[in-house]
C-alpha cells in the first residue's frame, strides 16, 4: 500500500489529485471516514484516491468540491487526471482536439470516439484487454464534453456504412448507439454523413482519419496504427487529406438521408426503432 507521506505529488495529475485531496481534507478536520460519509462514499476509496490507488470520477470531484468548499479545484483537476489514463501516445492529440475549432473525421470500422455511448466505448476498449478499462472508458467519456461546451467545435463525420452494420456489445448496445447518432440532428455543430457500401471503392480504403483545423494554429492531421498515432501538420498531407476528404463527402449520403439509413439499420438490424418518426425527417 502507498504511504501517503511518500507520495510525490509531482509524479502525475493522479497523484496531485490525491495529495490535494488528503491536504484539504487534513485541514478541514475531517478523516477519511466522516468525508467519506459526506460525499456518500467509504472511508476505503477516499484512502485509495488519496494514495493514488483509485482514479476519480466528475461526479465524485464535484461533490468533493461541495464537501470541503474548494471553489472548483477538483472539478478543474478531474479533466488532467483522466486525460492521463489515456495511452502516452494518444495524450498530445488529445490535447489538441480540445483546441479544435474544427474537426472532421472518417470512420471505417466503428462510429466515431466522440460519438460513442459509453457501453459502445466499453465493449470496444474491452477488446485490447486493457488493464484499466473503466478508467480509459471514464477519459473517453470525459472527452466528450467538448460538444457540451458553450462554444464547441464543428464536428463533420463520414461514417462508412460497416460502422453501423458490425455489432459492437450486443443488440441492445446497437440499439442505443444509433439512437444516440440519431440525436445529433438537433445539434447544429454536429453533421453526419453516412459512407453507403453502394458507393465502392472510395478515396480512403486506406483506413480512417481525422482533421483538425484551428483558428490561429495550421491544421493537423492525425491517422493511427495497431499501436499508436500519428499527428502531422506537414502542408501536403494536410492537402492531400482535405482532398480526399471532399471526395468522400462527395459520395457519401446526404445528412438527411443518412439518418434514414441509421433508422433503417436500427429497425431491420437490431430490431427497435423506438418511436423515431421518419417525418421528423421532413
Amino acid at each position: 500500500m502507498v504511504n501517503v507521506r511518500d507520495l510525490d505529488p509531482s509524479a502525475s495529475p493522479l497523484s496531485y489529485y490525491g495529495s490535494e485531496l488528503r491536504r484539504l481534507r487534513e485541514a478541514a478536520g475531517l478523516r477519511q471516514a466522516q468525508l467519506g460519509e459526506i460525499v456518500y462514499c467509504t472511508g476505503s476509496l477516499i484512502g485509495q484516491i488519496e494514495t493514488a490507488k483509485k482514479v476519480p470520477t466528475r461526479d465524485f470531484s464535484e461533490r468533493i468540491d461541495a464537501a470541503l468548499m474548494t471553489g472548483g479545484v477538483f472539478s478543474r483537476l478531474i479533466g488532467l487526471v483522466l486525460r492521463s489514463q489515456l495511452p502516452n501516445w494518444f495524450q498530445p492529440y488529445a490535447e489538441m482536439e480540445a483546441k479544435a475549432a474544427y474537426i472532421s473525421t472518417y470512420q471505417s470500422q466503428m462510429v466515431y470516439g466522440l460519438l460513442q455511448t459509453e457501453a459502445y466505448a466499453r465493449a470496444v476498449m474491452a477488446t485490447g484487454l486493457p488493464d484499466n478499462l473503466e478508467e480509459l472508458v471514464a477519459a473517453r467519456m470525459d472527452r466528450q464534453r467538448l460538444l457540451t461546451r458553450e462554444r464547441p467545435p464543428m464536428v463533420w463525420v463520414v461514417l462508412d456504412e460497416a460502422a453501423l452494420c458490425r455489432p459492437i456489445g450486443s443488440s441492445q448496445v446497437m440499439r442505443a448507439q444509433l439512437e444516440h447518432l440519431l440525436s445529433f440532428r438537433r445539434e447544429r455543430w454536429v453533421r453526419i454523413q453516412v459512407l453507403p457500401f453502394a458507393a465502392g471503392e472510395h478515396a480512403s480504403l486506406i483506413g480512417s482519419f481525422n482533421a483538425l483545423r484551428f483558428d490561429d494554429d495550421p491544421d493537423i492531421v492525425y491517422t493511427e496504427d495497431l499501436i499508436s498515432g500519428h499527428m502531422t501538420a506537414n502542408p501536403e498531407t494536410v492537402k492531400e487529406a482535405a482532398l480526399r476528404y471532399a471526395h468522400l463527402q462527395a459520395s457519401a449520403l446526404s445528412v438527411e438521408d443518412s439518418a434514414e439509413l441509421i433508422m433503417r439499420v436500427l429497425e431491420e438490424r437490431y430490431g427497435d426503432r423506438s418511436g423515431h418518426d421518419r417525418r421528423a425527417l421532413a
